[in-house]
């Protein structure tokens, strides 16, 4: 029997976990790469927890953290669950020698490496991709009738816009960290807020609700965040809000990932 072409993905916020989610479920090898210490928010909506708490869940399926090489590569041929490691990128690259390179990390604001030859097949999600240049491949991340669509040549849209508009509101449902420190709170996602509430403080300067709703995304408490990092998310549906599982966007990127597999990946399953 053939075995599955491993998958390696970077990241583990919500895009890069509804990613790594259905190449699992399609029957790819699948394994997850992250810092240390992921800022990311909508933690409920991805494998990003595995990180702190050793194993995260997410519609049905577990993430699970393992670092050390025999268990990971164990892990792997099992396909039970999709690893997760902090382990070094470079000595992942070496060891695992995956078939594709997926960058998941969604990093809007900085310019992402190229990562061309870094596996047989490569591919970037979003702003900063440029199809046969930096990745094989680009996905097309921005809202709209291309979103997920698989890009050959040329590069993913640049980043504009305003986010999506949820009950009136949209840029406003964020918080941004006003200074570079470590991020502090007591808060769990799906908490109720109201406009004005103390949420968290970083380096002693309190972030407080923009608007009254539940907290849909939130940074893991006691992580270093970056000046201008997004941190908190509130939703102002109140209990119609999706604080957990796998959102329509992710899961139409997602689609593109595949589908950019079941045509261009060499020697594929």
């Amino acid at each position: 029997m053939t075995t599955p072409p491993k998958i390696l993905v970077r990241g583990s916020g919500d895009v890069a976990s509804a990613v790594a989610h259905l190449l699992f479920r399609a029957g790819y090898t699948v394994l997850i790469h992250e810092s240390p210490q992921p800022s990311a928010t909508r933690r409920k909506m991805a494998f990003t927890d595995a990180v702190f708490d050793g194993s995260a869940w997410l519609a049905g399926l577990e993430g699970r953290r393992i670092d050390d090489l025999p268990d990971l590569l164990a892990a792997l041929d099992a396909h039970q669950f999709i690893p997760l490691t902090v382990a070094g990128f470079e000595w992942i690259l070496r060891d695992v020698s995956p078939a594709v390179l997926v960058d998941a990390r969604m990093r809007k604001h900085s310019q992402p490496e190229a990562q061309l030859g870094l596996a047989p097949l490569t591919l970037g999600l979003g702003p900063g991709f440029v199809a046969a240049q930096t990745v094989d491949i680009a996905i097309e991340t921005g809202r709209g009738h291309d979103l997920g669509r698989v890009i050959r040549s040329g590069a993913a849209a640049p980043l504009t816009g305003e986010p999506v508009s949820l009950a009136g509101h949209a840029r406003d449902r964020y918080i941004y960290a006003p200074v570079a420190g470590v991020f502090r709170t007591t808060l769990q996602i799906g908490d109720p807020v109201r406009q004005g509430q103390a949420l968290a403080e970083i380096n002693g300067q309190p972030l407080t609700a923009p608007l009254d709703g539940v907290l849909r995304g939130l940074t893991r408490n006691g992580v270093p965040v970056a000046v201008g990092a997004k941190v908190i998310e509130v939703d102002p549906r109140g209990p119609a809000a999706q604080v957990s599982g796998i959102g329509e966007r992710p899961a139409k990127i997602a689609q593109g990932v595949l589908a950019a597999l079941q045509t261009y990946l060499p020697n594929k399953k």
